[in-house]
């Protein structure tokens, strides 16, 4: 294994002004805005279908969907236009957007205006999970300095560009992470998502054409408008290209968020002495999950620890890299009791809108529960995989659903992976915790 390090490209800044990082001093004082200031000298057509489109950046909330394709399906001539920023970030021990918004919160702002200004929005959103006081503390101030200094409001550095941000705070559900559950709630109404046809490209916030990104996808373009598509491509391998923000946890060393480059591996992220560590206690992995609790999980076998980092590669294992989030287990755990614990994180979070997902999860906790706390009985482990088909028939991945969002599916995927990895684990533990007739 090499001794992998970090490619600090949007963590540069936060690692080089620790102290300051999060200030419009620390901002100005390391290149910041200087993407913004060059991508004014553009046309919106040179940002999105040349330089953006180049560069081979796709969506870093989880979808994957690329970018510059994303921008593209907004209808011509029709406006006002929206951009909204999804900084909900719910999902289970992904803390990467979180950092973003406390550590460099002028990176995203100069992200989002030339996002706007390469599709021609005059508004955007940025939808703040409500947990993150101190981030949005720092990014209010953020904006509030950004204005004084020109590089929001009207006339942006005298381009004749105009954009305004409104910054909203969530109630902490994960469902509004979503992005039409998201829109919904913006709009003042419950947290619930929308079916789909229309999409938000053609009808999203207010039944306007409306982008909705990520964070750490907006805290790219200032890096990919200096470097160019092009170079920034040379990073990565394949389709997937770049870097990306690892939210690390778990049985290992040192966890954390670590920018690496797209197509190292799970062993140099979990193994190398300048990432993960190793595993505690000299210990060895057991399982690990590779993109966020609703991801399928992978073993400590060489092929998935060997697997790389690539959003494309990663899904011919049947996961994905979702929100970075890789969680990783030791021999000492109980996948059972792993399971139970995400499937009351869904079962918890679902809203209800959908009968499969609001009966389906609350079932799978329940037998979870029982399964997990020496209280299984033989027949469960098919009993979770029915259940589990009604909410994701043929229990695939990528997965299928009978919802119209992919929570209920989520909370399928611990299913799933416990009875492809673990079955007579499981099965031997139900029989060993039987109490003699």
């Amino acid at each position: 294994m090499a001794d992998v390090g970090e490619t600090r490209i949007i963590t540069r800044r936060m690692h080089e002004r620790p102290d300051d990082s999060w200030t419009i001093e620390a901002s100005l004082g390391s290149g910041g805005y200087d993407g913004l200031r060059k991508a004014l000298t553009m046309t919106g057509e040179q940002i999105g279908q040349e330089q953006v489109k180049a560069s081979g950046l796709r969506g870093r909330g989880g979808a994957g969907f690329p970018t510059a394709t994303k921008w593209s399906f907004l209808p011509k001539g029709v406006y006002p236009r929206y951009l909204v920023v999804n900084a909900d970030e719910g999902e289970p021990s992904t803390f990467k957007d979180r950092m973003l918004i406390e550590r460099d919160p002028h990176q995203l702002i100069e992200g989002i205006v030339i996002a706007a200004f390469a599709i021609g929005c005059n508004l955007a959103f940025v939808y703040v999970r409500g947990e993150f006081a101190l981030g949005y503390d720092r990014l209010r101030q953020a904006v509030d300095d950004a204005r004084a200094k020109g590089f929001l409001g009207t006339d942006i550095l005298g381009s004749g560009f105009d954009l305004d941000i409104v910054l909203h705070r969530g109630a902490g559900a994960y469902i509004c992470g979503e992005e039409t559950g998201l829109l919904e709630s913006l709009e003042g109404e419950r947290g619930m998502p929308r079916i789909r046809p229309p999409f938000p490209a053609i009808e999203g916030l207010y039944a306007k054409p409306t982008v909705v990104n990520n964070v750490e996808t907006l805290a790219t373009l200032p890096h990919i408008i200096l470097m160019g598509g092009e170079e920034y491509a040379k990073l990565g391998v394949g389709r997937s290209t770049g870097t990306r923000l690892f939210s690390l946890s778990g049985h290992v060393n040192r966890p954390g968020n670590y920018e690496v480059e797209l197509g190292n591996t799970f062993r140099d992220l979990i193994f190398s002495p300048q990432l993960g560590g190793g595993i505690r206690n000299g210990g060895s992995v057991k399982f690990f999950i590779p993109g966020g609790a609703s991801s399928q999980w992978l073993t400590g076998s060489d092929e998935h620890l060997d697997a790389p980092l690539d959003m494309d590669a990663v899904s011919a294992l049947g996961v994905m890299l979702g929100s970075g989030a890789v969680m990783v287990y030791d021999e000492t755990t109980s996948p059972a009791l792993v399971a139970w614990r995400l499937a009351k994180f869904f079962a918890h979070e679902s809203c209800g809108k959908c009968t499969p997902c609001r009966e389906g999860t609350g079932w799978l906790e329940k037998v979870l529960y029982r399964l997990s706390h020496g209280l299984g009985r033989p027949e469960d482990l098919d009993l979770l995989l029915d259940v589990g088909d009604n909410i994701s028939p043929g229990l695939n991945a990528p997965f299928s659903q009978t919802t119209i969002c992919p929570l209920g599916p989520s909370a399928v995927s611990a299913v799933v992976s416990l009875n492809k990895y673990f079955r007579d684990e499981v099965l031997a533990g139900i029989a060993a915790a039987e109490v003699p007739a």
